[in-house]
């Protein structure tokens, strides 16, 4: 299953750097362009499952980029500071799929990518993985055929790492993805829950710990 790769058009650094951090230890793959002009060349080069952009930008600023990126049919999530009601009805009748107000939080960020990417369903159908087959419209996991019973929370750590094979993920990104709350500092729960999903499904040395990070699924 390959990595849900994502543009990140946005010209203030340090916004552009930490979008970056945060999506890539959740998974996805991302690159960083800091102008309209330049954001519309990788597109042309790239294909991308979505498109974080900022409306106020150099060249070419997001809204006429919007009229660019439409026909290729790729979902767009503008973040900005500008925050007014006819700032954010403009974009999404443009066409986007969200509008993020700056300042903004990391889970909020997360979640949103999260909905946009189900709605466009580049996270979805049947997917077979280490041995299991995952239905992620059914929500059900078997092996050999027979059905494997898991708890919600065993189910969405399992369906975190099968969209995310190979990639080490952090003990706060896999709680934060599941639980969406803070990672409790020194809490065992992701442990604990990994622990139980490894004997259920029969991933012991499949699903491997990632000294002082977390977990990576290797298949």
């Amino acid at each position: 299953m390959r990595v849900i790769n994502i543009l990140i058009v946005e010209d203030e650094k340090p916004i552009s750097n930490l979008m970056k951090l945060s999506l890539k230890r959740a998974g996805y793959g991302c690159t960083c362009v800091y102008n309209g002009a330049d954001a519309a060349d990788m597109l042309d080069r790239r294909g991308f499952d979505l498109v974080l952009l900022d409306v106020m930008l150099p060249e070419v600023d997001g809204f006429t980029l919007m009229e660019y990126i439409r026909p290729k049919g790729i979902p767009v999530i503008f973040i900005t500071a500008k925050s007014s009601v006819g700032d954010r009805v403009k974009g999404l009748r443009m066409g986007a799929e969200d509008y993020i107000v700056k300042p903004f939080e990391v889970l909020e960020l997360l979640a949103r990518v999260d909905v946009v990417l189900r709605r466009y369903s580049k996270a979805g159908g049947i997917t077979s993985v280490g041995g299991l087959t995952v239905d992620t419209d059914a929500m059900r996991v078997s092996k050999n055929g027979e059905e494997i019973p898991l708890t919600p929370k065993e189910y969405e750590i399992l369906l975190l790492f099968v969209r995310n094979p190979g990639v080490a993920l952090y003990r706060e990104t896999i709680y934060e993805r599941v639980w969406h709350e803070d990672y409790p500092f020194g809490s065992k729960t992701v442990d604990l829950h990994i622990q139980r999903l490894r004997k259920k499904v029969g991933w012991e040395e499949n699903l491997r710990a990632v000294n002082k990070v977390g977990y990576r699924l290797e298949v």
